[in-house]
């Protein structure tokens, strides 16, 4: 499947129920990278929004580029509201965005479905001199507790292609990221950022991940199946804690 549209079917879930980023992110980069409400950013494979608007708080100018219609269309409506908002049809590789342009590239779980190759240049001609590259990620926290190690080994059993497309595959590691970068890498910075959900939340998170089998594959009921019983052996007051460290590595692309 085009990576693009892995997405397509999947919208709704992913709005209601993928988390958002903590405001922390905004910390890290006011301190590390002076970051100011003028700064003007382009929030690349942006999907439904959820990086895009913790900038457009922020009073940044905001462009929003993403390849596939049906989450353009979500963020479109739902960042509506936000003035210094710019949805653009593009792709990493093609933003179509002027040349020396941007303040900071940003991407929000998206890094890992680019073509580095192209999308590196393609970075570098956007960017203003001394412009920065952030690339953020919440990290499921797989080991945290009995039941993020027991929904680990569920996704690995009724998946589809996990192993081939997740960005916690083992070859996907912090020295890819690094390697974008250029000699002189990258800095990390890391919060903790936890999501409350019922089980409808959880089910709906479970759901908005691409490499999961929708309604009519074989293993669909099967899962929902085993994941009724994971939630109702852990839940505390009718909610589970899915525990995530958001990740956020920044810096310069070197010559």
């Amino acid at each position: 499947m085009d990576s693009t549209q892995r997405f397509s079917s999947r919208v709704e879930n992913y709005v209601r129920y993928r988390p958002s980023y903590p405001p922390a992110v905004l910390d890290t980069l006011r301190d590390e990278c002076g970051l100011t409400p003028s700064a003007v950013i382009a929030d690349i494979g942006s999907g439904t929004g959820l990086l895009s608007e913790l900038f457009l708080r922020n009073g940044n100018r905001l462009f929003g580029v993403e390849p596939n219609r049906e989450m353009r269309t979500a963020a479109e409506r739902l960042l509506h509201d936000y003035p210094n908002f710019t949805s653009i049809e593009g792709a990493a590789e093609a933003t179509t965005l002027p040349d020396s342009s941007i303040d900071f590239v940003t991407a929000g779980q998206a890094f890992h479905w680019f073509d580095h190759e192209r999308a590196r240049p393609e970075f570098a001609r956007i960017l203003r001199p001394d412009g920065w590259v952030v690339l953020v990620w919440n990290y499921r926290r797989i080991d945290a507790t009995p039941f993020m190690r027991e929904y680990e080994g569920l996704i690995q059993r009724f998946s589809i292609d996990y192993s081939e497309m997740t960005h916690h595959r083992p070859e996907f590691d912090e020295r890819n990221v690094s390697t974008f970068f250029g000699p002189s890498g990258c800095q990390v910075a890391v919060h903790l950022n936890p999501q409350l959900l019922d089980y409808e939340g959880l089910q709906g998170r479970l759901l908005s991940s691409s490499y999961t089998p929708e309604a009519g594959h074989p293993n669909h009921e099967p899962m929902l199946a085993a994941l009724r019983t994971l939630f109702d052996t852990y839940q505390v007051g009718g909610q589970v804690s899915f525990d995530y460290d958001t990740k956020v590595y920044f810096g310069h692309l070197s010559p």
